[in-house]
């Protein structure tokens, strides 16, 4: 919804409705009544909750797909694990400056969000029909075709490319636009929102849909398409960007791709503040991966079971659901920094006894919950870390820094592990150590930023280094 100066009609007589009424947030060239505030709340979240189902949907579906065409496990995990990273290595830091600079009639987000949405959706349509346009493709290619299960699997990698790309490109802007239009002091608490969007767009398609996947991939396809499509454009459409400073404030573009490079990185990786965000996030978020990675199987091993490890991840989304919205306060309250710092200790503290008291499938399933709930309570209190850290001028590009070192540590700590349960006779308790160990570097380089944090002015007055 478009934000709405302030109205010159009269206010209502009633005194507590003329309090609320009277009440205006500020962001930018941005003012809120109550009532905008709660209009953009609902669409973003609306955007929000079309996105994550396509993210916790997507994926399990098409893994289940690529299993009845009988894929290899190393083309699954090429296709379905390692491609959306190197894309989005690629694609984020060019699309990311490109928006920091974008001035238009739609602002410098929308745009970027709305433009790569037809090619997303039909991605997930042209997956629908798999088999046909395997068919089709196999036809076509007469007796050079390398055989219906090739083409089958040919097209569908097309379709995920088109799928990828058009996620990449969303997800690199689509932070950006909370960062410029929801006021600095309730970020916090949306992104707490936000995490519960997304854990209930979870429940409803763990017990809902997943089961259904072998038989109705197509409609789920076409239905996660659909709720994308008509979501995005919701939120697209009712969402107003502010005014921005014009491109002259920022350093202009000379030279070729290269010399924009090289900006790129000496702007994002030359303060060492900033190295340090990005380091301690990277760190912390790809701790929960040994034991995300690999728990179904310890659970087995340990004799739990499939239906006690789903009790066990059911029980995790439910306490992060009760929780998301206190931890997005008191991140406002606190700071993020402050927040993240505590959250990865606590699941330090957790993770490295665990790998080594860890003995029954009881201890097992207690230890997975708190694992689900701490890393949980970090991912939701450092959300909005970057909107209170990185320049606003250059937000998006920022994040984008901060997405590439977490695709290089999300591309390089499985298998390292993977090699680490091998050596050791798959030992899987070792996924808690390994866990708690990532955690615990993170969580030393958050304390390490506290210092230069408070040099900068600290919770009140932070300025972000230029």
């Amino acid at each position: 919804m478009q934000p709405q100066a302030v109205p010159t009609t009269p206010l209502p007589a009633d005194p507590d409705r003329l309090k609320l009424s009277a009440r205006r947030w500020h962001h930018g060239s941005l003012t809120y009544t109550a009532g905008g505030l709660l209009a953009l709340f609902i669409f973003l979240l609306v955007g929000d909750f079309a996105w994550s189902v396509k993210e916790r949907a997507a994926i399990p579906v098409a893994q289940i797909l690529l299993k009845q065409m009988e894929a290899s496990n190393l083309f699954v995990a090429l296709v379905v694990g390692s491609l959306p990273w190197g894309l989005s290595m690629v694609l984020t830091p060019f699309i990311a400056v490109r928006s920091d600079r974008h001035r238009g009639r739609w602002g410098r987000r929308i745009p970027f969000l709305l433009a790569p949405t037809p090619l997303l959706m039909l991605g997930l349509v042209g997956m629908a029909f798999t088999p046909e346009g395997g068919a089709l493709l196999h036809g076509l290619l007469g007796d050079a075709s390398p055989g219906l299960r090739i083409c089958k699997l040919a097209w569908f990698s097309l379709m995920w490319i088109a799928f990828e790309v058009g996620s990449v490109i969303a997800n690199a802007v689509f932070g950006g636009l909370v960062a410029d239009v929801v006021p600095s002091k309730l970020t916090g608490r949306f992104y707490g929102m936000f995490r519960a969007v997304s854990l209930l767009a979870g429940i409803i398609f763990t017990y809902q849909i997943v089961g259904q996947a072998e038989r109705y991939y197509a409609e789920i396809f076409i239905g996660i398409a659909l709720v994308y499509g008509l979501g995005f454009a919701a939120m697209c459409w009712f969402v107003r960007e502010g005014s921005y400073p014009p491109q002259q404030t920022l350093a202009p573009r000379t030279g070729g791709t290269e010399s924009e490079m090289r900006r790129y990185m000496r702007e994002c990786f030359s303060h060492r503040f900033y190295v340090g965000v990005f380091l301690a996030m990277m760190l912390g978020l790809i701790s929960f991966n040994p034991v995300n990675s690999f728990g179904v199987f310890y659970a087995k091993q340990i004799g739990l079971g499939l239906d006690g490890y789903g009790k066990a991840l059911a029980l995790t989304y439910a306490c992060s659901l009760l929780l998301a919205l206190p931890i997005g306060w008191l991140a406002d309250r606190l700071h993020p920094l402050r927040v993240g710092l505590g959250c990865i200790v606590l699941y330090a503290a957790a993770m490295l006894p665990a790998g080594l008291l860890v003995q029954t499938a009881t201890q097992f399933q207690a230890a997975f919950v708190l694992h689900g709930v701490f890393s949980g309570l970090f991912v939701t209190g450092t959300a909005a870390i970057g909107q209170y850290l990185y320049p606003q001028e250059r937000f998006a590009q920022f994040q984008s820094a901060a997405n590439i070192l977490a695709a290089l540590g999300y591309t390089l700590v499985p298998p390292l592990v993977g090699v680490w349960l091998d050596l050791t006779g798959q030992n899987y308790r070792h996924t808690f150590i390994a866990s708690g160990l990532l955690a615990a570097a993170s969580a030393l380089i958050f304390a390490w930023l506290l210092r230069p944090f408070n040099a900068l002015g600290g919770a009140r007055n932070y300025q972000a280094p230029g």
